[in-house]
């Protein structure tokens, strides 16, 4: 039963995480407002706050739940697949830093005033997190089947 709730909040959190970013997709503009901005920083911080619960309940499920700790430790694809993960994870700096540089503005009562350059490359970024977070469920799905054990 603990493994199907470890399981159950797993992939819950993996579903908020896609969905908190798909919402920074949505809400970030080149002009913003300033609830928008706003509402844009919040689901940034749940975004790095549900990123972390990812984080705790995958390594719940390697340490006590999953296949045994031996198992992920000799698949490539489960390097891979936290190697991406953590690639995401740094990539999401460039956009939280964005939007942190705003606090001054939005405590001031302002909307951000953001550039050209600066509105393409976040969303250039967060595009670019959406496209990785896909390929996640793709290298799990096969790491599940027993696809790129390396012999120990």
């Amino acid at each position: 039963m603990a493994d199907a709730i470890a399981a159950s909040l797993h992939y819950l959190s993996i579903f908020v995480l896609f969905a908190l970013l798909t919402g920074e997709h949505l809400l970030f503009k080149p002009v913003m407002e300033l609830e928008r901005a706003r509402s844009l920083l919040r689901v940034d911080i749940a975004y790095g706050a549900c990123a972390g619960l990812v984080l705790v309940t995958g390594a719940a499920r390697v340490l006590w739940f999953g296949k045994g700790l031996d198992y992920y430790l000799h698949n490539s694809l489960f390097h891979a697949k936290v190697g991406l993960f953590i690639l995401i994870g740094l990539l999401s700096i460039i956009p939280t830093l964005t939007f942190f540089n705003w606090r001054n503005d939005l405590l001031a009562g302002k909307a951000p005033q953001i550039s050209p350059a600066v509105a393409r490359r976040t969303l250039l970024v967060i595009r670019l997190e959406l496209l990785l977070l896909v390929c996640l469920p793709f290298l799990a799905s096969l790491m599940a089947r027993g696809f790129g054990m390396i012999a120990p």
